[in-house]
């Protein structure tokens, strides 16, 4: 017997690894190693975002649900009630704006926790399959997040002005009280 054989070896198959686009030079091997370290990141970030939503529309519900249960409670507005406006004059009315909160919340998280699990996603099947098609789509995924949080921040930078406004007449109508 030659050292060459031996008999108690695995059986070893012709395989050939193949190489997600590199010899094509449209990524180097250090970006498909970087995109293959950062696809399960990206999908764990992605699954704790939708549970997060799923928790905001849970409680959203929960909410909404409680709120006929509120009408004995309404005493405890029965002195304040006259400085509140008329949504705030009750318990429910209160509850309704926690359930508006917790929904505004599913759609702001909800979206760019889908895109992101679906960016990592795509990213795997590319390394796994070698697809230019799951590599476009894993950056078209990445558009879309992007330009969700840049649509958000518009919206958010818009109302900072609007909510200083009614701060400053919300101290106006409490120093004209007091």
């Amino acid at each position: 017997m030659s050292d060459y054989e031996n008999p108690y070896q695995s059986p070893a198959a012709n395989s050939e690894e193949i190489k997600p686009l590199t010899a094509q030079g449209i990524l180097t091997d250090t970006m498909v190693k970087d995109l293959r370290g950062a696809s399960p990141w990206l999908r764990f970030v992605g699954i704790m975002g939708i549970i997060g939503s799923a928790l905001y529309a849970f409680a959203g519900i929960i909410t909404l649900l409680s709120w006929p249960l509120t009408a004995t409670y309404n005493y405890m507005f029965e002195e304040i009630s006259e400085f509140l406006p008329f949504f705030f004059q009750s318990f429910g009315g209160i509850l309704i704006i926690y359930s508006l909160f917790f929904i505004g919340a599913v759609v702001i998280t909800f979206f760019p926790a889908l895109f992101t699990y679906r960016f990592g996603d795509k990213i795997r099947k590319y390394i796994q399959n070698n697809s230019e098609q799951e590599l476009e789509l894993a950056f078209k995924n990445n558009r879309f997040l992007w330009k969700f949080n840049g649509i958000l921040l518009i919206i958010a930078l818009a109302a900072i002005p609007v909510f200083f406004v009614l701060l400053i007449l919300v101290v106006i109508a409490v120093l004209a009280i007091g």
